[in-house]
């Protein structure tokens, strides 16, 4: 049975010291098997929302344990509304 998992591991910024998520899924064959085709899914400060490739350090990063995690068929994103209007680059003000 193919089964996808979601890891979830935490850290501390290194602009702010807020809480860094970062996250990705991967596939197991079996229950007893290795994780293959582990995909980044992303990587975000809670607070300041920088957006670090990778934690500068090892030491103080905190793993969760993996969940199984149904894949999604499609992703609609229309029902979300942006955080911030966009800005009419045409005539600034």
């Amino acid at each position: 049975m193919r089964r996808q998992y979601l890891r979830l591991s935490a850290y501390s910024c290194e602009k702010c010291t807020g809480p860094v998520i970062a996250g990705s899924l991967a596939i197991r064959e079996n229950e007893i098997s290795k994780e293959t085709d582990v995909r980044q899914v992303g990587t975000m400060c809670l607070s300041c929302g920088h957006r670090p490739f990778e934690a500068a350090g090892t030491a103080g990063v905190r793993h969760f344990s993996p969940v199984e995690w149904q894949p999604a068929d499609v992703i609609d994103f229309g029902h979300l509304t942006p955080c911030v209007a966009p800005r009419n680059l045409e005539h600034p003000h």
